[in-house]
């Protein structure tokens, strides 16, 4: 457990708690996180207690509870860390900042939001020494990364990811970008337009909407196609104006990559018909959508064989669970005691072909567009990620947990 220890072991060489330094004490929470691997810290006034929460795998850990009478120096700290006005506490604010390089200088998205016990306060942490884009290395299915690198090589279309948040797909398109860079070289022009921009990608020319200066995803873009791009990245697809000029740069000789939130895979195609986009536009201009979800794995250090609850078992066909070996992590130092060590994407890679066109443009529900996809070789999350269990990556409670939850 010493990976989260360091906070609590500061507080325990103190007189009192309110003693704490405040600068030392925010340090050493970071360094905790950082040391667990955590994407986020959240840091929350409960009723009795200031909660300090991390979440790591996509799951949400206690680290530390710290007294209330804290909360005020904390969030202090952490605005003039990020530039915000320290005296404002009724509006929400957001800024940046970069952690001690005591602390291993990692980059933090600080968000501030006032509730009724005080302020809640999420920080997002990026390590760039920790990021890898690297199509290869992100756990997709060989034939997910085979059809994705594909379409990449085209020259035109429009490539859809989605997903919930938090799934991957920040990190997959930037893999994506990383991947054009280093096939092409300067030989390419890549621009994108995010909100916000996580990471600097080399030689690519990366926007930051800013809608409070009335610079929005819809007039960057109308600005960009001016500026001869061959590679366009959308953060998300949000309202129908970006929608309509993503679907008409794809069909103009565009690559544009973007995202976009549907409860399936299959189902973008209804959510941009209701954002008034024609389906013979659609038909024509997206060539994929890949849908994504991230799964923990079991710790290497811990995992042993076990039997899953007999319920879940029921969605198994017999022959199945007769040849499966299930593993899960029972819990170590090196994993927290959490039995589960990094996380990997499992995917659901819909490729456009004609007959899908024709039912797009026929408006047929989604449904058979999901039915027609699978008849054409689609593999589902679920079928992709009851390979992950049945080969002793994950257990089938984590499987089915990330699928119900998608």
């Amino acid at each position: 457990m010493e990976a989260i220890n360091q906070t609590t072991r500061y507080l325990q060489s103190l007189s009192s708690e309110l003693a704490a330094e405040t600068a030392v004490l925010v340090d050493y929470l970071m360094i905790d996180a950082i040391k667990a691997g955590a994407s986020d810290i959240h840091i929350e006034p409960w009723e009795n207690t200031l909660s300090v929460r991390m979440r790591v795998n996509g799951v949400l850990t206690e680290l530390v509870h710290l007294p209330l009478d804290l909360m005020e120096k904390i969030s202090g700290r952490l605005k003039v860390m990020a530039n915000l006005v320290t005296y404002q506490t009724t509006l929400p604010q957001e800024g940046h900042a970069v952690a001690n390089p005591e602390v291993g200088g990692v980059e933090l998205r600080i968000s501030v939001f006032p509730t009724v016990r005080g302020e809640k306060i999420v920080i997002r942490l990026f390590d760039p020494s920790n990021r890898s884009f690297d199509l290869s290395q992100l756990g997709f299915e060989d034939e997910t990364l085979t059809n994705l690198m594909e379409l990449l090589s085209k020259a035109n279309g429009l490539i859809l990811l989605t997903g919930p948040t938090g799934s991957g797909k920040t990190t997959a398109i930037y893999a994506a970008l990383y991947y054009l860079v280093q096939k092409y070289g300067s030989s390419i022009s890549i621009s994108t337009v995010e909100d916000p921009v996580e990471c600097h990608l080399p030689t690519i020319s990366q926007a930051q909407i800013n809608p409070t200066q009335e610079f929005t995803y819809p007039i960057a873009l109308r600005s960009l196609m001016r500026q001869d791009p061959q590679v366009i990245m959308v953060g998300e697809i949000r309202d129908p104006e970006t929608a309509a000029i993503a679907v008409q740069a794809g069909l103009t000789g565009h690559l544009v990559i973007s995202t976009i939130h549907s409860g399936s895979t299959a189902g973008v195609f209804a959510r941009l018909i209701n954002m008034n986009v024609e389906p013979f536009l659609l038909a024509s201009s997206i060539t994929g959508i890949l849908g994504l979800r991230l799964i923990r794995n079991n710790c290497t250090f811990c995992t042993e064989p076990y039997e899953p609850d007999p319920m879940l078992l029921d969605n198994l066909a017999p022959e199945e669970v007769e040849d499966a070996i299930f593993r899960h992590g029972a819990g170590c130092p090196e994993c927290m005691e959490t039995g589960y060590e990094g996380r990997s994407a499992i995917t659901e890679f819909l490729l456009v072909n004609e007959a899908i066109r024709e039912t797009v443009m026929q408006k047929r529900p989604t449904r058979e567009i999901q039915e027609l996809a699978i008849q054409s070789g689609m593999n589902t999350l679920w079928h992709n990620g009851l390979q992950r269990t049945l080969n002793g990556q994950t257990p089938l409670e984590e499987i089915c947990r990330v699928i119900a939850a998608g």
